[in-house]
């Protein structure tokens, strides 16, 4: 008996050596080993080349993070609150006296505000749970992937996902929309396992995903859950009727998972709670149906600063809708590179497996039932996407970015499978238009790598034509590779009886012998390598450029700079360039005009109209000046609406003098503007207005009693002087000009109430190159 055989006998046996030390030893050994090696079934290859994804994925996420420094400001500054009062924690306050809440529930705050809570507050501490939620979003499409189609399919839509350039964006940003696209990842892989048997704990695991998605960024949470029911319901291995039980019990996880704290906040009395920001009520369902619900889609916005229906454009005030706004000139570069490939490949997909119908065919009907999964997501939010009329940001469209990824990895693995002429034809046909759609894309910056869309034109041509060509000679690589004496489809040749028939010449029947099939496969592998590669240079080249630039405020793009067209609220159509994550020229006014260049007349866009068509705070509007990474330096009130203002030291340091005699050290109109005090002194600063400006929070008479009660020191101004002419919330009218949709007559909202009060009753005090009002010395 062998050494190692006889030691195994002995183990097996209970003899030396067998013993929960050995035993556990083995475990965790057997661990690794699954860990390094994967499932027995997967080739070699799969596991180390999915780790080594996920490491690049990492790293590519984490590449010099804290240039961004804090990003969103207004994100982050209720992480700061929240990492220091547990109430500012459950309700996603803006601040830690607990003013007024962010504009959105506050889920996808608690890991940041949990991780600034260990690690102090810092950049990284902010920003790295972001950077690790995209490694876990790719792993977990990758898993959901493999399952069905294989190692290939998961490791081709999971890197399609990590090199997607607006997913490499807010995946390094704070922004809730990272953890609202795990969170769908989740979703989608539960439902997928469910359907694979019927088993009701993944369909509840798959509601509870959808109720934490509700608590990350509400309604848009479910624009996928209509798909996903539909496609369980006619598709799950179950009788109907348990079906329809299953349905119902994944729906009252999603009501329990994401209701509870709808219910907590519903139920307190105002008095125990802050405002909910982003109303006009105090309340969390007005905010879930309105602002952030439906008004998004028809709109209708109460308290927005833009979008909505207005005359001049069937776009509304953010962005012409229509079937081709995923693929325009501000939205393209951040999401399409591969969607006409995974719409392609979904048609077809579907198409090739519906017959498969029999019990013979459940593999090909599984395989169709995740293609109908996947492709009813992509679907339901690119429709929902393309023709919604209210606010509309680039950034949105992460929430495709998984779709066409599952999509693309599926079915081109699935076609290559399949081989034959029809099945190599798509495939030539998807990277023919890919190469062509990824040249028009990279023709939007001119002066950006010009070199790279020639490149990526001629390679991705030469790849479709070599798929095409092996189309039409009858290679099939989805077969075993041919031996020696046989034809391409694993049939016996008789070369002899054919002549002598050599490599590279027709068998009797018409096929091509082994050494030709091999030649020709060989010429196919090459070819769908290439074509893989130039479909991804494009996306990977704007994501390296997207993790090289710092980016900070609250609208923000990834890749280079892009002429094109499009409309922003407060503007019309005309030619606008962005870089380093923001406008730096933005459409003029309502009849205005945009060149894309500086000292442009905008005149009627946001209010206090200014140069770069209207937008204050941005590069020169008003107040406004490039900040580091994109950052612009706004000022008080509509200023400082989009990106946080620059804080001096010296203005620091008065905002921290005796601060901690105040329940606020200060507040200021907008929660950028107080973001910025806030995250530079670590005190609580008052957000008058909310996001916008526009919330009724607090309102004159409260802001009084709290002055009265010496609860607030300093009044926050800036350059421009007090807040005028911005959105009220009152009665729905606008102010600021032709083209703003407001919230209300500026004159009476609350804000400019405030700044008017303020004003006329206590004294100015400047400290570098700011503005504030002492609310403790009154004039005399």
């Amino acid at each position: 008996m062998a050494p190692e055989r006889a030691a195994a006998d002995d183990v097996s046996a209970g003899g030396p050596g067998n013993g929960p030390g050995s035993a556990s030893g083995a475990a965790a050994r057997g661990f690794a080993q699954r860990v390094v090696r994967g499932r027995p079934e997967d080739p070699r290859w799969a596991r180390p080349a999915l780790l080594a994804l996920l490491a690049v994925t990492a790293a590519l996420y984490l590449w010099d993070l804290s240039a961004s420094k804090y990003a969103n400001q207004f994100y982050s500054a209720a992480v700061q609150a929240g990492s220091v009062s547990w109430k500012a924690f459950f309700f996603g306050s803006s601040d830690a006296a607990n003013a007024i809440t962010v504009d959105k529930p506050p889920a996808s705050l608690w890991p940041m505000e949990l991780s600034v809570r260990l690690f102090g507050l810092n950049s990284w501490a902010v920003l790295v749970p972001e950077a690790l939620m995209g490694v876990a979003a790719v792993g977990v499409l990758h898993a959901a992937v493999r399952r069905r189609f294989g190692a290939a399919a998961g490791l081709l839509s999971a890197g399609s996902l990590a090199l997607t350039p607006v997913a490499a964006l807010m995946f390094r940003f704070n922004n809730p929309d990272a953890m609202l696209c795990l969170l769908m990842v989740c979703a989608v892989a539960c439902v997928l396992r469910a359907l694979e048997a019927g088993r009701t704990k993944w369909l509840v695991l798959a509601g509870v995903c959808f109720g934490l998605g509700f608590l990350t960024k509400t309604l848009q949470a479910w624009l996928i859950l209509p798909a996903l029911a539909v496609v369980y319901a006619c598709c799950a291995p179950v009788r109907v009727r348990r079906r329809l039980g299953q349905l119902l019990l994944a729906g009252l996880a999603l009501v329990v998972s994401g209701g509870w704290w709808v219910a907590i906040v519903e139920l307190l009395p105002a008095s125990a709670r802050p405002y909910v920001g982003g109303s006009q009520t105090n309340s969390f369902l007005e905010l879930t149906f309105g602002y952030n619900g439906l008004g998004r889609i028809d709109g209708n916005e109460r308290g927005s600063v833009g979008g909505g229906h207005r005359a001049g454009g069937p776009g509304g005030g953010w962005g012409q809708t229509g079937i081709t706004r995923l693929f325009s000139s501000d939205m393209g570069g951040q999401i399409s590179w591969l969607l006409p490939a995974a719409l392609i490949l979904l048609v077809v997909a579907v198409g090739m497996l519906w017959r498969a119908r029999r019990a013979v065919d459940a593999e090909q009907a599984a395989q169709r039932t995740e293609f109908l999964v996947w492709g009813g997501a992509l679907l339901m939010t690119f429709t929902i996407f393309s023709f919604m009329s209210g606010i509309f940001h680039q950034y949105y469209n992460i929430a495709l970015a998984p779709y066409i990824a599952a999509l693309v990895g599926m079915g081109s693995v699935l076609l290559w499978r399949r081989g034959g002429r029809p099945a190599r034809s798509v495939l030539a046909v998807v990277a023919g238009v890919t190469a062509v759609w990824s040249y028009v894309l990279l023709g939007r910056s001119p002066q950006w790598l010009p070199w790279l869309r020639w490149a990526v034109l001629v390679l991705g041509l030469l790849a479709a034509l070599g798929l095409l060509l092996t189309a039409w000679t009858g290679a099939r690589d989805g077969a075993r590779p041919a031996a020696d004496g046989e034809y391409a489809d694993g049939d016996p040749a008789d070369g002899d009886a054919a002549g002598g028939a050599g490599a590279g010449a027709v068998g009797p029947d018409g096929r091509v012998p082994g050494r030709a099939r091999r030649r020709a496969g060989v010429v196919a592998g090459v070819a769908a390598g290439l074509g893989v590669a130039t479909a991804l240079a494009g996306p990977l080249a704007y994501t390296l450029d997207t993790v090289n630039t710092p980016k900070g405020g609250s609208i923000i793009t990834a890749g280079p700079a892009v002429q094109g067209g499009g409309n922003f609220p407060g503007g019309g159509r005309g030619r606008m360039l962005w870089k380093g994550g923001n406008r730096i020229a933005l459409p003029g006014g309502a009849g205005g005009r945009s060149k894309g260049s500086t000292g442009n007349k905008g005149g009627q866009g946001f209010p206090g109209g200014g140069q770069m068509g209207g937008f204050p705070g941005g590069p020169g509007g008003p107040g406004g000046a490039a900040g580091h990474g994109g950052r612009m330096r706004g000022t008080a009130g509509m200023g400082g609406l989009l990106n946080g203002a620059s804080v001096s030291a010296q203005a620091e340091r008065l905002v921290e003098r005796n601060a901690d005699r105040y329940t606020w050290a200060a507040a200021a109109v907008g929660s950028q503007n107080a973001a910025s005090y806030q995250l530079a002194t670590r005190k609580p600063v008052m957000a008058i207005g909310g996001f916008n400006g526009s919330d009724p929070s607090p309102t004159l008479a409260q802001f009084q009693r709290y002055v009265a009660q010496g609860k607030i020191h300093y009044f926050i101004v800036g350059e421009r002087g007090l807040f005028r002419g911005a959105p009220g919330g009152g009665e729905g009218k606008q102010a600021g000009g032709p083209g703003m949709p407001g919230g209300g007559r500026a004159e009476q909202g609350p804000a400019t109430q405030i700044s008017a009060w303020v004003e006329k009753t206590f004294k100015k005090v400047t400290a570098g190159g700011a503005t504030f009002y002492d609310l403790t010395r009154r004039k005399a």
